[in-house]
């Protein structure tokens, strides 16, 4: 097992192409993996890397691979699908297991998992990328600016840039299904878009919606915060149109219409250029208070979410293979603190506080 080297899983996706070409600048060389040989065949020889070619249904192959190596960054979608499998073999064979999902329910899930990671003496940490690493050091750093808050409301805004195949198709999957806040402890499925507010987050104020983001699992875990609300921005006309999509949810989750969104995805470029990308950035926003009426808030520039978490992937591989990692199913936060952000290039931060909500 060389020291630097790692499974990425998914590396023929567009992320996942995107951490192995830059691996090689953290000095780090992944193993590329996937199911589709050309591809792989055909990225391996571009960037001159090994790579295997693995079905997350051949368990055998898939432990045997992960023995080989000290973690996987599993970056196939959609992981309501992926992660469980591959989460498993990681137990089997004693490897860390990183992933760069967003999807609640599956950080739910894998959260399950935390006493076998335990046992297995394994770091089990989803959420990797822009979703939710820089929301999650947010929520951490806001709970020690007022340890007592009892509500937590995050934000994001992304000019420029794109959605990869991937993200789309994840998108593509949760068609119809609404939207989750949590509330005293407890995930509450609501309207998407129930709550719309305009957000200062800077460099420009931005009308946001609240959204099923997956803070509203792991910022519980990081904080302990028992109100969590997550938002994005969204331009108010289209606001406006969802909050008509109640009336249609039900032909959003038939199989007919969900296939054939897929079908025009497929079609679509498979993500944003590396021009596109880096004249993007993103906006990030959070906030607590306490039932006392005091409030924090923080506010961060970062790059694209897609440069953010190559960045946050890479970071987080040196630091497992430099022997830095905790045991179990763990956060951005919770692993790596709140200052984790503050390592990744182009990142910038502003703290407030204010006496009075």
């Amino acid at each position: 097992m060389q020291q630097n080297s790692f499974l990425l899983y998914g590396a023929n996706g567009y992320t996942g192409e995107l951490i192995a070409r830059y691996a090689a600048q953290y000095q780090l060389q992944p193993v590329l993996a996937g199911r589709n040989e050309a591809a792989l065949r055909a990225l391996a020889s571009r960037l001159q890397l090994p790579y295997k070619v693995i079905s997350l249904e051949d368990t055998a192959a898939l432990v045997q691979a992960l023995k080989e190596v000290k973690f996987v960054i599993h970056a196939a979608g959609p992981f309501h699908l992926t992660a469980q499998p591959m989460v498993e073999a990681c137990i089997q064979a004693g490897a860390h297991y990183l992933d760069i999902n967003g999807d609640i329910t599956v950080f739910e899930m894998l959260q399950q998992y935390d006493q076998a990671a335990k046992n297995a003496g394994i770091m089990v940490l989803p959420g990797a990328g822009f979703d939710v690493v820089p929301t999650d050091c947010i929520a951490v750093l806001l709970k020690t600016l007022l340890p007592d808050a009892s509500d937590l409301k995050l934000a994001f805004a992304t000019t420029g840039g794109g959605v990869s195949h991937g993200t789309a198709m994840s998108m593509a999957y949760k068609l119809g299904e609404g939207g989750a806040v949590r509330r005293a402890g407890r995930i509450v499925r609501t309207a998407l878009g129930h709550h719309g507010r305009w957000i200062d987050f800077g460099p420009k104020k931005l009308f946001t919606m609240s959204i099923p983001w997956g803070d509203v699992a792991t910022a519980y875990v990081s904080t302990g915060i028992p109100n969590i609300t997550a938002y994005t921005g969204i331009p108010l006309n289209i606001y406006r149109l969802l909050k008509l999509q109640g009336l249609f949810n039900w032909l959003l989750r038939t199989t007919i219409v969900r296939n054939f969104i897929k079908k025009k995805i497929g079609q679509r470029p498979s993500g944003p250029t590396d021009e596109m990308r880096s004249s993007a950035y993103s906006l990030v926003w959070g906030e607590v208070y306490n039932t006392a009426g005091r409030k924090a808030t923080v506010r961060l520039k970062s790059p694209d979410g897609y440069t953010l978490t190559m960045y946050s992937c890479l970071l987080m591989a040196q630091k497992i293979c430099n022997g830095e990692w905790k045991v179990g199913y763990q956060t951005p936060g919770t692993a790596y603190g709140a200052e984790f952000v503050m390592e990744i290039p182009g990142v910038e931060r502003e703290i407030m506080m204010a006496n009075h909500a």
